[in-house]
């Protein structure tokens, strides 16, 4: 029998709604229920492309033992971390200052009434195994905890809501203490993160594209630095296109590898990944590190999004799994099943001269990189010839079950039992997680933004502006954003990273087409809402929630800090100097001071942490304006001036091509193009 979430809207949700565990959703009755009946919360928090997510409900949350003493004992609820990212990440923070670590399946446990938690996990086993209790004696042992000691229990909530409510507090300086030095020390700090030591062998490879980004800025300064940001900003791009994080066959980058040669990776495809890697290797490619490799990534992966990720009505599904069946009769998926190819399987497709050409161009052995199969993964740079591209393209119609020619859209397996049922031409597909997250969205519209900008391809134009198009028209209900989407259905109001990275995509839509002024004037618009409801009038920067939607929050805290993604408040503070300069509005600058005040403790003293604020520093302190000519352009916005806005200006001085402004000051008019490429140049360093 079916429990609560049967009728969830996410399909994380709905994975666990045959378990025997009486799960509830996150809700005011669920949360009353267990200050009634006293009993603790069990909050399990996850996301569906997550492998021991998936793990844990095929093990313990399906075991009927655990699930008898769960229900009789403790409120189960089950929380969508996509859906969620503020409750996630207030309890994560909440798990990492109890245990000093985190990850997914998030488990903790709340006293009711409060939300204040007191013990917390990621993986339990069913059974003892890797070190680790079983989960059923963990119950147990909470259960008895909770009852019995309350002196500790009390003492051990103080300190953690302590804790909690310290970290959202953070000291205030001067602007004074924004300062070139500061930035310096942050790029070089940032830097070292993507460079790799001996310390890394062994070690998961993860894109880490916040990093890689402000290495790629701040490679354009002249500074001393134990660290070429150039050199490894490129290493980076090429261990990305090159590596078994890309899918070489049908595109699109998976979310890491399990090893430090970016050789075998977990396999789900996240959409937040793929849009800035995007962005990044077109930055790459524009900051003259013109490595075919990357071009190739780039239209593999926006080949992919257009294929499988892409609706009809133009946004972008959330993700793909790791997992698919091997067969229609398999009782469980495999991990890593569609995209891996065993040696005498690539012996029945090609033939040995095409076998031969593949194991020199890919690593490829009859052993295999990951259980007996090949993960595909370049040996060196360069443009492949065409005659391994009809190599990979026949490795393609085995997969897809069409040439790549012929597939224009390939329908997702929305389920485990449409993927079994399915008639597949090909392998059976992994699930694809269907729902429409604002802020990925906006990830991948920023990245096929600057794609366009680059290369100049219309099609990249095209998937950006009809997703753009889509939030505008249909994530908005009752004058406010909202930030999923079901099958047309918005909810959920949107968080302080949809804002961020929607006004970020806006903008960078203008950045690529300057003459199309709508794109400006709905940053704009959806700037001001931001500013309504999230703002913090006395510390400065934006909080995580709105005002009114707050009330089932333990804390309301301010993201800065980065992870795979951005944090909200380093791009929204860089998006309020880029509108400040293109309105010519000082009360953005203003508020984007207030800002980098705000986090500027965290900028001195954990700079490590936040990348992304380095980088709305360095707008901070390099805005560039450049007023030119509608054919100027052509030029101009191809190129990394990554601290560069453009706005079309008709009332020129004669002869002139342009005119740069830097702060509240412009330098004379440029009499070339030449002349106007090293004023920008120079104003940038």
């Amino acid at each position: 029998m079916s429990n609560r979430l049967a009728s969830a809207q996410s399909l994380y949700l709905r994975k666990h709604a045959d378990n025997p565990i009486d799960w509830w959703p996150w809700c005011e009755e669920a949360l009353e229920t267990a200050k009634a009946q006293d009993k603790p919360i069990f909050l399990s928090i996850g996301y569906s492309s997550c492998h021991w997510c998936t793990v844990m409900e095929r093990e313990a949350f399906s075991d009927s033992a655990i699930a008898e003493y769960m229900n009789a004992n403790f409120l189960p609820i089950k929380v969508d971390r996509e859906e969620r990212p503020d409750i996630d990440s207030i309890y994560m923070q909440a798990l990492q200052m109890m245990t000093g670590q985190g990850g997914w399946p998030l488990n903790i446990f709340l006293i009711p009434g409060d939300l204040v938690p007191f013990y917390g996990g990621t993986y339990f086993p069913l059974e003892p195994r890797y070190g680790r209790p079983g989960f059923l004696q963990v119950l147990q042992s909470i259960r008895r905890f909770y009852d019995v000691e309350k002196e500790k229990l009390d003492a051990l909530k103080q300190e953690i809501l302590g804790g909690l409510k310290q970290s959202t507090i953070l000291p205030i300086s001067t602007s004074d203490s924004l300062s070139k030095e500061l930035l310096y020390r942050g790029v070089e700090t940032n830097t070292g993160v993507i460079s790799i030591g001996a310390s890394d062998f062994g070690r998961p490879s993860f894109p880490m594209i916040p990093y890689a980004s402000l290495a790629l800025q701040g490679s354009r300064f002249q500074f001393e630095s134990r660290y070429d940001g150039r050199q490894l900003s490129a290493r980076r791009g090429e261990d990305l296109a090159l590596g078994g994080i890309y899918d070489h066959v049908g595109g699109g980058f998976h979310r890491y590898t399990v090893d430090s040669t970016w050789t075998v990776p977990h396999f789900e495809k996240m959409l937040y990944d793929n849009g800035q890697i995007l962005e990044y290797l077109s930055n790459l490619w524009s900051a003259g590190m013109k490595e075919p490799a990357f071009e190739r990534a780039i239209a593999g992966t926006v080949a992919w999004l257009k294929r499988e990720m892409t609706t009809p009505e133009g946004y972008f599904y959330a993700a793909q799994d790791a997992d698919s069946f091997t067969s229609t009769e398999a009782s469980e998926p495999e991990e890593g099943a569609f995209y891996v190819w065993r040696y005498d399987e690539l012996e029945k497709i090609l033939t040995a001269d095409e076998l031969e050409e593949l194991k020199a161009a890919f690593t490829i052995t009859e052993k295999g990189n990951f259980e007996g199969s090949n993960v595909l993964q370049r040996k060196e740079s360069g443009k492949l010839s065409d005659s391994l591209e009809a190599i990979l393209d026949k490795l393609f119609e085995v997969r897809y079950g069409a040439k790549s020619t012929e597939i224009e859209t390939f329908v997702p397996a929305r389920n485990n039992q449409e993927a079994k049922t399915g008639n597949w031409k090909g392998r059976i597909p992994a699930v694809t997680d269907t729902k429409m997250i604002a802020a990925w969205n906006s990830l991948t519209i920023s990245g096929l933004a600057r794609a366009y900008a680059v290369f100049g391809e219309p099609s990249y134009w095209e998937l950006a502006t009809r997703a753009a198009k889509f939030i505008l028209e249909y994530q908005w209900i009752e004058g406010r954003f909202h930030r999923l989407n079901y099958e047309g259905q918005a909810t959920v109001l949107a968080q302080s990273e949809d804002y961020a990275f929607f006004i970020k995509a806006l903008l960078d839509l203008q950045a690529a087409s300057p003459t199309e002024t709508f794109w400006l004037e709905k940053a704009v618009e959806v700037q001001q809402e931001f500013d309504e409801f999230f703002w913090s009038l006395e510390m400065g920067g934006y909080f995580n929630t709105a005002a009114d939607d707050s009330g089932d929050l333990l804390v309301r805290s301010r993201s800065y800090i980065d992870n795979a993604t951005p944090a909200a408040n380093g791009v929204a503070i860089a998006n309020l100097i880029r509108i400040a300069l293109l309105t010519e509005n000082l009360e953005y600058l203003d508020r984007a001071e207030q800002g980098l005040q705000a986090f500027s403790a965290v900028l001195q003293q954990s700079p490590q942490a936040c990348p992304s604020l380095f980088a709305a520093l360095d707008w901070y302190l390099h805005a560039t304006l450049v007023r030119t000519k509608e054919e100027q352009l052509k030029t101009l916005i191809p190129q990394y001036f990554p601290t560069v806005v453009y706005r079309i200006e008709s009332d020129l001085p004669e002869k002139a091509v342009g005119i740069i402004c830097r702060g509240l000051s412009c330098l004379e008019p440029a009499q070339s193009q030449a002349q106007l490429l090293e004023q920008i140049q120079r104003v940038s360093d």
